[in-house]
């Protein structure tokens, strides 16, 4: 474990020690004083309800050994009262947050895998973590804290791990730059470019420059690119006489394709080559567009030397972070999709063919809102209707101002009485009571902040109980 002392911080912030040990070793950080542990450091953040700078003397109450604050005059009676804490002072939390991950970054010569796309970037990351880890302790992205500080969090939990999966996201020019200059990534991996955050950004060629600064922070990486991807592709074909990018893809002949794909409800199957020999290879979750990230992952695998066999292992015991994709089979045979933590044009595209695949039982789609499209908004609504009737779902469902368009341009296309719109989310498990059949399968897919997957956990909730 590389050592990290409260005189390196001083140093790396400029902060000013009030009181406290300049030897002490920091060990674990936090910004939540509700799970503060023993020892910790504690961060007191600006957020946009509350100012975690106000909370200093609950955190060192609940057992932080140190708080790095902003703001705060301290008085002689604060610093007695604390005898034996330290407390640091400096002019920003967030820049000290930055300064601090990016110090404790370049202690380690390890690989960094970063990662970002548009669609995919968490399930990508579970998957390469897992097939990274068959060689590499590995430390990785928790849940999807992929922003300005979930990301130096997850470089502060850093101890003595060989290398490191982080997830970037983003919804405005300059984010990623921001990440990618505090993690410094040695392999970047551009999943694909889509419609998220197109409100903010304007354009499908805006969202690719904003993902491209992941390369700012970077001394001449690999580069992982889906080959699919139409722009990406194009970016591939006129860079990579300058950069060292590897390509990978179903459609498109690269680096690495899947071929003889087998597509099933719970998992998926097919081959590959690497390093020269065919492997079969078994994903333990269905969709195309697990092949694809798993196809991702097997890449990563031959860049670090993974044996192909131990890459195969990764590939097949992979779990998922929670909200994405997870399948709860009821007793009556009911099935539901609980795909509810985000959603874009591509990725409600992917989850409704993935819907259309299931053979048994009627297929119904529950659908709310995608947000931060702007202009753009009731065009990819629209086209999301489209998208239900080209995969002849059976009953769609919809709540949310945006989600009328998906429910009007089904009903356009298909004249079905099997179109529901719903004011109130509470209205859709009263309908559902009443319309639900044994074997049917249910997939649930909004925003995050739609907070919809509390709707499917509600389902599964009501619906045990009764059974």
């Amino acid at each position: 474990m590389k050592s990290l002392t409260i005189k390196d911080i001083l140093d790396v912030t400029g902060g000013e020690l009030i009181i406290g040990d300049e030897n002490l070793i920091c060990k674990s950080f936090s910004r939540d004083t509700r799970k503060i542990n023993k020892g910790d450091v504690y961060f007191g953040i600006k957020g946009e309800n509350f100012d975690g700078n106000d909370f200093w003397r609950k955190a060192l109450e609940n057992g932080a050994s140190c708080v790095i604050i902003e703001n705060i005059n301290f008085t002689q009676k604060d610093k007695e009262e604390f005898r034996g804490k330290t407390i640091i002072k400096v002019t920003n939390t967030l820049e000290a947050l930055y300064n601090i991950a990016r110090y404790k970054r370049n202690l380690y010569n390890i690989p960094v895998i970063g990662i970002t796309g548009s669609v995919g970037k968490t399930s990508t990351k579970d998957i390469i973590a897992n097939v990274v880890g068959q060689k590499y302790k590995t430390l990785k992205t928790l849940g999807n804290n992929n922003n300005n500080i979930g990301l130096p969090f997850t470089i502060l939990r850093l101890q003595d791990e060989e290398a490191m999966v982080v997830e970037m996201g983003m919804n405005h020019f300059g984010e990623i730059s921001l990440l990618t200059s505090i993690a410094k990534p040695t392999i970047c991996i551009i999943t694909n470019i889509g419609t998220a955050h197109i409100g903010n950004l304007g354009s499908k060629e805006n969202i690719l420059k904003a993902k491209l600064e992941i390369l700012e922070g970077c001394e001449s990486p690999t580069v992982i690119i889906n080959n699919d991807d139409e722009l990406l592709h194009k970016w591939y074909e006129n860079n990579k006489e300058k950069i060292n990018i590897k390509t990978y893809g179903i459609q498109r002949k690269s680096d690495l394709n899947a071929e003889n794909i087998i597509l099933e409800e719970a998992r998926s199957k097919f081959t590959c080559k690497l390093k020269g020999e065919q492997k079969n290879i078994q994903v333990p979750k269905g969709g195309e567009h697990f092949v694809l990230n798993s196809l991702c992952a097997a890449i990563v695998g031959e860049e670090l030397q993974i044996d192909p066999e131990k890459i195969a292992n990764g590939i097949a015991g992979f779990e998922l972070t929670r909200k994405r994709m997870d399948i709860t089979e009821l007793e009556n045979g009911v099935k539901i999709i609980n795909d509810a933590y985000n959603a874009s044009l591509e990725s409600m595209s992917a989850s409704l063919k993935f819907l259309s695949e299931f053979k048994d039982g009627r297929k119904i789609a529950i659908l709310g809102d995608m947000l931060e499209l702007g202009d753009f908004a009731n065009e990819i609504h629209e086209k999301v209707g489209e998208e239900i009737v080209k995969r002849n779902i059976d009953i769609l469902i919809c709540n949310g101002e945006n989600a009328k368009n998906i429910a009007k341009k089904a009903k356009e296309k298909m004249n079905s009485k099997n179109i529901y719109y719903l004011e109130k989310k509470e209205e859709i498990i009263t309908l559902l009571e009443k319309i639900v059949k044994p074997k049917d399968i249910i997939l649930v897919k909004a925003s995050n902040g739609m907070r919809f997957y509390e709707l499917a956990e509600r389902m599964i909730s009501v619906w045990r109980r009764k059974s």
